[in-house]
């Protein structure tokens, strides 16, 4: 009995060993949290819309935020009325956002702060400030906002290219408005494209982001920002473990350029790119599929002049590999418009260099305006639904097909 006592002592022991060693095998966020907690902040959004009050949620809902987000998320009109009285209200959403330097400047996403009216930002202090919008860019989903306040603590910012799949990652923002929660997961792949998305390499994680936490930080186990915060994949509208963070390379990029001008300036060739199949690699006798191939070329566009032609494969761009479609947009658009890039290409089996000079990418304002003339204030039928004729640049891209957006 005492023999089979000790034995029992002795696993217990090891036991509490291994738990003990295992335990500070574990990541430790508890310095990460007290640092860096108060760089973070909470962004709250006022959009003052003028619609008919039948194409509200319900009638009595103007109040109720979180019905209001409800109809909105879902994507569900309000119920049609005839000769319904027109009515002015408030929506308010909430998201997050990152100092990036002490004098104020804040870092946080396009869809948190666009087409707002009020934008209040409140610091881990519970001081609130009203903040001026410096420039957005939808594109890749970055927006610079200020605040009148000096000697605020800023982020250190980190290096993405540094990231491994498997590190340890840790997000701050106020998802549902619970301010400063902190969410840790592991990075679980780098360089990802999504549909819609051609200039942002996310990084993928499974750490929980939910609405909220849009617009805040990422950050490595060094307390060094990586990425914002910025997309899930989800099918009930919370975590499912696929959450999307813009690097932050291409943010800082990006506010630099909102900083200095307000706008964005890019590269663009006007063409029209699809991804290499295995099935079209053969058909070119490739033995890979490497590269982007040429769909179509814009008349008299850069790439045009350039002499690229459709079916041809880019699988250089200015001294930069092209591996798949997805890398294309994301090397012309970070080259200076005016710039003569050297695009190697395979053409019928032969591989052949062109130089041709970079345009400048046209704007999102100039492709919606009409002529030179502001476009006019959209406001929302009885239904619900703010609709426009495509532009020429629209239709273009739809193959000349029409429809209304």
């Amino acid at each position: 009995m005492l023999r089979n006592w000790f034995a029992v002592v002795g696993f217990s022991l090891v036991a509490v060993m291994n738990t003990t060693a295992y335990a500070k095998d574990l990541p430790d966020f508890t310095e990460l949290a007290e640092k860096h907690g108060a760089e973070v902040v909470n962004i709250s959004v006022t959009q003052n819309v003028h619609a008919d009050a039948s194409a509200m949620p319900f009638p009595g809902m103007e109040g109720d935020e979180q019905m209001q987000e409800f109809f909105k998320r879902f994507g569900i009109p309000g119920m049609p009325g005839q000769g319904a009285p027109q009515q002015d209200y408030k929506s308010q959403s909430l998201g997050s956002g990152f100092i990036i330097s002490s004098d104020g400047y804040i870092l946080t996403n396009a869809h948190v702060v666009n087409a707002a009216d009020e934008v209040i930002v409140k610091l881990f202090d519970k001081r609130e400030f009203k903040a001026k919008i410096i420039g957005v860019d939808k594109r890749t989903d970055v927006a610079l906002v200020k605040i009148e306040a000096t000697g605020l603590p800023k982020v250190n910012v980190g290096d993405p290219a540094k990231l491994k799949v498997g590190e340890w990652v840790a997000a701050i923002g106020s998802p549902f408005g619970l301010e400063n929660t902190m969410t840790a997961g592991i990075v679980s792949a780098k360089g990802r494209a999504l549909p819609q998305e051609n200039f942002v390499p996310f990084i993928q994680t499974d750490v929980a982001i939910n609405p909220g936490n849009s617009g805040g930080p990422l950050f490595n186990l060094a307390g060094e920002v990586v990425g914002i915060n910025s997309q899930i994949y989800s099918r009930s509208g919370g975590s499912m473990g696929l959450s999307f963070s813009i690097p932050i390379d291409v943010a800082i990029d990006i506010s630099n350029q909102l900083k200095a001008s307000g706008k964005i300036t890019r590269g663009w060739l006007g063409i029209a790119i699809q991804e290499i199949t295995k099935e079209l690699a053969e058909s070119f006798g490739m033995k890979n599929t490497n590269g982007a191939l040429v769909a179509s070329v814009e008349k008299n566009g850069p790439a045009d002049k350039g002499g690229l032609e459709a079916g041809d494969v880019i699988t250089k761009f200015d001294g930069k590999a092209i591996l798949t479609s997805a890398d294309l947009p994301r090397a012309v658009g970070a080259t200076k418009p005016g710039k003569v890039a050297a695009v190697e290409v395979l053409r019928k089996g032969a591989v052949k260099t062109l130089n041709m000079g970079v345009g400048e990418m046209p704007s999102e304002t100039a492709e919606t305006a009409q002529g030179n003339k502001p476009a006019p204030k959209a406001e929302a039928n009885k239904i619900g639904l703010t609709l426009k004729e495509l532009t020429p640049q629209q239709k273009k891209k739809l193959n000349g097909k029409n429809g209304l957006l």
